[in-house]
């Protein structure tokens, strides 16, 4: 049970994080809104209390694999703001030079084995990186993160029971926003508690509020010292709701306008709030703090140059 002063401690942290991702989304769907952006981006509104509190458990040697949501799992886990804006821009001083942008953004330095624009491809990418730690002899622990959809495709359950059948050191993380797309997983899955899945597989499962980032880091961190102790994964889902349509250009009008009222109502910043574990004053300074660095990161992303195009065949191989 921790202390009241390592509760506030963690307060200001997640705070800080799960704010800082959301000024980052927002600024990114400004930039969409005024043609500056290529593609399209994801946006991890409303989900900030599931990156925010699963990657505070991990250590830096640790490994993620990420989703076409991906923003908030790089935020969460510290990557340099300037080089994700410019990514997502296309400029050169991006993480991937603007080769990557808002889907397949990357951050290797943070151990984020990058986003990806399959539905559920990340998931066998990280028990890849889980098998490498036991076969390699370290602790090492991966985070695989999805939605709810990806646990209706066949990379869920071969995974699953690869990592289960081998005691590999992954913890499966839901990220369940209620949608796929357009389609509500209420209506193409029979069993709604997604969780229950891991009984097929003789391992731990948790359904839990993915908008309370306390409940989020107490259940991830349980599930990461048990797989860093060699005793294998857990699935947790992570229940939430997405603020916007599936991408920046979806109006999501196919969502009822009184569910979406009543997750907002409940949305993790504000349900952090009002636990009380900081003041006005506390919440005011992390804002002011927050806001320079995305308006820093901004500024760089727009004066940065784009790649010239004699880039477009380099880094296709390594040697």
């Amino acid at each position: 049970m921790s202390t009241k002063k390592e509760q506030k401690e963690l307060a200001k942290q997640f705070y800080t994080v799960m704010y800082r991702t959301r000024r980052f989304e927002e600024e990114v769907f400004e930039f969409y809104k005024r043609g500056l952006m290529p593609g399209l981006a994801h946006l991890y509104l409303g989900e900030e209390a599931i990156a925010t509190g699963a990657c505070a458990t991990l250590r830096d040697d640790d490994y993620i694999g990420s989703t076409h949501r991906g923003h908030g799992h790089l935020v969460a886990r510290g990557a340099d703001l300037n080089r994700m804006m410019a990514e997502i821009l296309g400029k050169e001083t991006g993480y991937s030079k603007g080769k990557g942008g808002s889907m397949h953004i990357m951050a290797m330095d943070k151990g984020i084995l990058g986003a990806n624009g399959i539905v559920g491809g990340e998931i066998p990418i990280a028990t890849g990186a889980a098998y490498s730690a036991k076969y390699r002899g370290t602790d090492q622990v991966t985070l695989a993160f999805f939605g709810d959809s990806a646990s209706n495709e066949g990379t869920f359950h071969e995974s699953l029971n690869m990592a289960a059948a081998w005691d590999l050191p992954c913890v499966y993380i839901i990220e369940n926003n209620l949608f796929g797309i357009s389609v509500d997983i209420r209506r193409v899955t029979k069993e709604h508690e997604l969780s229950k899945r891991a009984v097929g597989y003789g391992i731990p499962g948790y359904t839990i509020d993915g908008n309370d980032v306390f409940a989020v880091y107490d259940t991830v961190k349980q599930a990461v010292e048990r797989a860093r102790r060699g005793e294998g994964p857990t699935l947790i889902e992570c229940l939430t709701y997405r603020w916007q349509g599936h991408h920046v250009g979806d109006p999501g009008e196919y969502r009822d306008p009184q569910e979406l009222a009543d997750w907002k109502a409940r949305e993790p910043i504000g349900q952090l709030e009002k636990r009380g574990l900081l003041t006005q004053a506390e919440i005011d300074a992390i804002k002011a703090g927050v806001e320079e660095e995305i308006q820093a990161a901004c500024k760089f992303a727009e004066e940065s140059p784009y790649p010239d195009a004699a880039e477009a065949y380099s880094d296709l191989f390594v040697d």
